[in-house]
C-alpha cells in the first residue's frame, strides 16, 4: 500500500542539495579535542560520500539495516546521510533508554551491520546473544577486535555517491521510541515522512538559510542539515539532558548568535534559571523549542520576558516518535490566553494542528479499532483519545504488529494513528492535551492527569505534582502526589498548610475538588530523554504501598521517601 504514486524520492538528497546550493557556508560547528572546529555543507558532503563508498566497499547493502550507536558530530550527520544514500536502513535507538532495553530492542530488531564507538562493541563482545544477526562490524574513533575502522574504510576520496532512487513510500530509517510510557518500539520511517517533517518545520517555524539552530537531541541535527541552516552541536549529554551545563549552553549561543535552540523542558529549564540568575539575556534567538513534556507557566514566562528579546518566542511542538510535528503553540499565546485556563483545570493547550494534519478525538477504549468510522469522533469540547493523520505519520512498527494493530486505524488508503493521550478541541479549534490515556483515573469519575496537576504545579512550594490512581481500573481512587522544590519533605504545621493550600486550588473545580488524599515525594522518576516524562505508573505503584484504606482517611498523610 502506498501513500501516493508520487517521484523517485530519497531523504538523502537534502544534503548534496545544501552542499551544491551554500558549498562553502558553515553546516556543523562542534567541539573536539577541547576546540571549537567548523564543516562546510560542501565538506559534511565529501564526508558523507567518503563513508558511502567506504561502507559499499565492505559489503554493507541496500536493504540491511544498520545500527547506528554514535555521538552527536560530523560522524554521526554524515554517516547517516550515507546510509540514505546506499538505501541501507540506519537504526537509531534513544541514547538515555539503559542497558536491558537497548540490548532487548536489539535482538528484536536482528540488524545486519553495526556501525559504533569502541565502548559498544565492548557491550557487543559481553552480550554476544543480542548482536548474533550482525554481518558488518564497524568501528568508529577507535579499534577493536573483529571490528573495521570507518577511518580506514572512508580514506580515499572517490568522488560524488549520488543517492540510490527510491519510491518515497519506502522503509527509510527506524527510530525507536524512548520506552518512557512502554516497551520501547521501532517506529518505521519513510522516506515521505523524513520529507513532508522537513518542509513542516520551515513552514510552522521559518526557517531561512544562513541561521544557527543549536538542537538539544542528535536526531534534530539531521533536520538543520537538511533546512539549510547551520547546526550548532552542543556540548551536552543527550542521555542526561538534566544534567547539562547551561553556562557552557549559553556560552555557545553567545559565541556563534545561534538564533534557534531545541530540546528537552529540562535543558532549557537549567539554561533559563542560569540566565534569570545572572541577569543574561540572548537577543540572537528567534525561536526555542521545547518538546517532550509540558512545560511549566513560570519557564514560559522567565524566557519570554527575561531572555528572549523582540518578536523571539518560546514554542512548544506537540507530537511523539510516531507522528512529528502534530500540533504548536507559543509562549505568547498560551501566557495571554491559556495559562489562566491551565491552572483552572483545563488541560494543557498545544495549539492548531500542523500543516497537513488532521486531528480527531475519538471514545476512550483500550481495544484495537481497525477501520475508521465517522460515528468514533466526540463533539468539540469532549474529552477523548486523539487521534492523528497526515503526512508526517508513521505506519507502522517494526515487527510489532499487535503493537501496529492497537495504534493504527485504516481510512481507506490512509492511516490514523491513535496517540496514546487524551484530549479536546476548543471553540478556536485548538488541541490541548489532558494525558495519557493509560494515566487516566478510573473510578466512580474520570479525572485525567495533566488537568488536576495543572491547577497544583502554580503553587510556589509545588515543583511538580502527579495525579494517580490506586486501586483497580473501574474503582481507583485518585492520589496527588507532590514533589516540594529541593525535595525536602515538609512536616508539621508546613505540611499541613501546604496540603490545605492545594485541595484549596483543586476545590474550585466540580471534578477535581474530590480529589482530598495528598502526598509528598522526594523526586519523581521521569524519562532520561526529556527529564520531564513522570512515570506515573511507578509513583502509582510507590502510593499503593503506603497507602490503605485507613491510611486514606487521612487526608494530610504524607510518606518521607
Amino acid at each position: 500500500m502506498t501513500l501516493s504514486a508520487a517521484p523517485k524520492f530519497n531523504v538523502a538528497s537534502f544534503l548534496p542539495r545544501a552542499a551544491a546550493q551554500y558549498p562553502d557556508d558553515v553546516a556543523l560547528i562542534y567541539k573536539r579535542r577541547g576546540r571549537w572546529q567548523k564543516m562546510t555543507f560542501a565538506e559534511l558532503e565529501a564526508l558523507s560520500n567518503r563513508y558511502a563508498h567506504g561502507l559499499l566497499g565492505t559489503g554493507v547493502k541496500r536493504g540491511q539495516r544498520a545500527l547506528l550507536m554514535v555521538k552527536s558530530g560530523p560522524e554521526f550527520v554524515a554517516l547517516t546521510f550515507a546510509l540514505f544514500k546506499i538505501g541501507t536502513i540506519p537504526v537509531l535507538l534513544d541514547p538515555g533508554m539503559g542497558l536491558k532495553m537497548a540490548l532487548a530492542c536489539i535482538r528484536q530488531l536482528a540488524p545486519e551491520v553495526l556501525i559504533a564507538i569502541r565502548p559498544v562493541h565492548v557491550i557487543r563482545t559481553l552480550f554476544p546473544g543480542s548482536f548474533k544477526s550482525l554481518r558488518h562490524n564497524i568501528s568508529v574513533g577507535g579499534r577493536w577486535f573483529g571490528a573495521t575502522r570507518l577511518e580506514k574504510i572512508a580514506a580515499k576520496e572517490r568522488g560524488v555517491f549520488p543517492p540510490v532512487e527510491t519510491d518515497p513510500d519506502k522503509d527509510a530509517a527506524i527510530l525507536f521510541t524512548s520506552g518512557s510510557t512502554g516497551p520501547a518500539k521501532g517506529v518505521m520511517y519513510r522516506h515521505a515522512i523524513f520529507e513532508a517533517q522537513v518542509a513542516a518545520l520551515r513552514e510552522m517555524y521559518a526557517f531561512q538559510h544562513g541561521e544557527v539552530d543549536m538542537p538539544g537531541f542528535p536526531l534534530f541535527a539531521l533536520f538543520s542539515t537538511a533546512l539549510g541552516v547551520t547546526c550548532l552541536i552542543p556540548e551536552l549529554n543527550p542521555s542526561r539532558p538534566a544534567k547539562c551545563d547551561p553556562a557552557k549552553l549559553v556560552a555557545a549561543i553567545q559565541q556563534f548568535c545561534a538564533t534557534s535552540c531545541q530540546g528537552s523542558p529540562a535543558i532549557w529549564k537549567r539554561v533559563g534559571e542560569y540566565c534569570v540568575r545572572n541577569g543574561i539575556k540572548l537577543p540572537t534567538l528567534k525561536r526555542v523549542l521545547t518538546f517532550g513534556a509540558p512545560i511549566s507557566v513560570d519557564l514560559i514566562r522567565d524566557w519570554r520576558e527575561k531572555i528572549l528579546s523582540g518578536e523571539a518566542d518560546i514554542h512548544t511542538p506537540y507530537g511523539a516518535t510516531e507522528a512529528l510535528p502534530v500540533s504548536s503553540i507559543g509562549g505568547r499565546e498560551i501566557l495571554a490566553e491559556t495559562a489562566s485556563l491551565t491552572e483552572r483545570g483545563f488541560g494543557t493547550c498545544v495549539g492548531a494542528p500542523a500543516p497537513g494534519i488532521e486531528i480527531r478525538i475519538i471514545r476512550i477504549t483500550d481495544e484495537a479499532i481497525e477501520n475508521w468510522s465517522d460515528d468514533l469522533a466526540l463533539r468539540q469540547g469532549e474529552i477523548g483519545e486523539i487521534l492523528v493523520r497526515g503526512p508526517v505519520v508513521t505506519w507502522r512498527y517494526d515487527r510489532q504488529k499487535e503493537a501496529t494493530r492497537l495504534a493504527k486505524i485504516q481510512d481507506q488508503t490512509t492511516i490514523w494513528h491513535r496517540m496514546g493521550d487524551v484530549g479536546y478541541f476548543d471553540d478556536r479549534g485548538r488541541l490541548w492535551f489532558c494525558g495519557r490515556k493509560a494515566h487516566r483515573i478510573d473510578g466512580e469519575e474520570m479525572w485525567f492527569s495533566v488537568c488536576g496537576e495543572g491547577m497544583v504545579d502554580g503553587h510556589p512550594e509545588v515543583a511538580r505534582s502527579a495525579l494517580v490512581g490506586v486501586g483497580k481500573r473501574g474503582a481507583q481512587q485518585p492520589v496527588l502526589i507532590v514533589e516540594p522544590h529541593g525535595g525536602k519533605i515538609p512536616g508539621g504545621s508546613q505540611r499541613t498548610r501546604i496540603v490545605s493550600e492545594v485541595l484549596e486550588r483543586l476545590a474550585a473545580h466540580p471534578l477535581y475538588s474530590k480529589i482530598k488524599k495528598v502526598l509528598f515525594h522526594r523526586g519523581f522518576p521521569v524519562d532520561p530523554r526529556h527529564n520531564a516524562k513522570i512515570h506515573r505508573e511507578d509513583l502509582a505503584r510507590w502510593a499503593a504501598k503506603w497507602t490503605n484504606a485507613a491510611r486514606l482517611e487521612k487526608q494530610d498523610y504524607t510518606l518521607r521517601k
